[in-house]
């Protein structure tokens, strides 16, 4: 019994060792054979359209199935603007499989890069334009940080009715914040900006409560109070003065920073089969 055994084994093993030579003899491996005829894509087409993907993917295919390389198939999708990730495998006998996430753009950084909700640098054509995204700016080294107190500045912000357009950490570490009014507010060089915001948010309305003139910068870097610069009633926002503030109308509250809150891009398009056409015969 054993023998047989043996023997069956020797058999099926000369049959798989000439399967690829009666192959290639017929024909089975030839470079124009299998061609393909289907794409499946799971995508967002939020910036990348189904029919740069499908384009991308047709001018990438080869004759046939054995003549179609994935990795050239996945460089080409990865070079398009937008692009994060992407993935590219084929499926017998006449189907690639694609994959492809998008950036999703959470702010401006500096002028030319955005960053993305996984807190990734990226630039992409056009970026500078995108409109309704925060304006933050700093050493690269501390995106994180900068993310983190712009979100906790937003919050503390719009407790008191103001919107934060942009933050800035200069090289030597001092915070500065951009207002949506087009005011701004220097917070100075320190660890918890935070803290030294929330003394500002805490009196603010009861000084701007009755004023008739518009603020247009204030000065945190005070150790028991903060400056501010008033604009003429209703001619917009131009400096006339500081006026310093009581340092008994200050009070300091501790706000732990939280990040921008970043996701994974969940796929509002299911797989969809997209037909591409087949190789050129010229």
């Amino acid at each position: 019994m054993s023998g047989l055994i043996r023997i069956f084994a020797w058999v099926l093993a000369l049959g798989l060792a000439a399967l690829p030579v009666v192959a290639v003899l017929n024909g089975w491996m030839a470079p124009d054979r299998w061609p393909i005829r289907h794409l499946q894509v799971t995508a967002e087409y939020q910036r990348v359209s189904a029919e740069q993907i499908r384009s991308v993917v047709a001018a990438q295919v080869g004759r046939g199935y054995f003549d179609t390389d994935p990795a050239r198939i996945h460089a080409a999708l990865a070079g398009l603007p937008w692009v994060e990730s992407v993935q590219v495998r084929k499926r017998w006998p006449d189907q690639i499989d694609v994959v492809l996430v998008e950036y999703r753009a959470v702010a401006h950084w500096g002028q030319e890069r955005l960053i993305s909700a996984q807190g990734q640098l990226f630039t992409t054509p056009g970026a500078a334009e995108l409109q309704g995204l925060p304006q933050l700016d700093g050493p690269d080294d501390r995106i994180e940080e900068v993310m983190a107190f712009h979100d906790s500045a937003q919050q503390q912000l719009a407790g008191i009715g103001l919107s934060l357009k942009g933050v800035r950490l200069s090289q030597r570490g001092s915070w500065s914040l951009q207002l949506g009014n087009g005011a701004s507010i220097v917070v100075g060089r320190t660890a918890l900006p935070q803290a030294r915001l929330g003394r500002l948010v805490r009196v603010l309305p009861q000084l701007l409560e009755g004023e008739r003139r518009p603020f247009e910068r204030i000065d945190l870097r005070y150790t028991n109070g903060f400056a501010i610069a008033w604009g003429e009633p209703g001619v917009g926002n131009r400096e006339s003065g500081m006026e310093k503030v009581s340092p008994s109308m200050t009070r300091t509250l501790d706000f732990a920073p939280t990040p921008i809150a970043a996701s994974q891009p969940a796929f509002t398009n299911p797989d969809s089969r997209l037909p591409i056409p087949g190789p050129s015969t010229s």
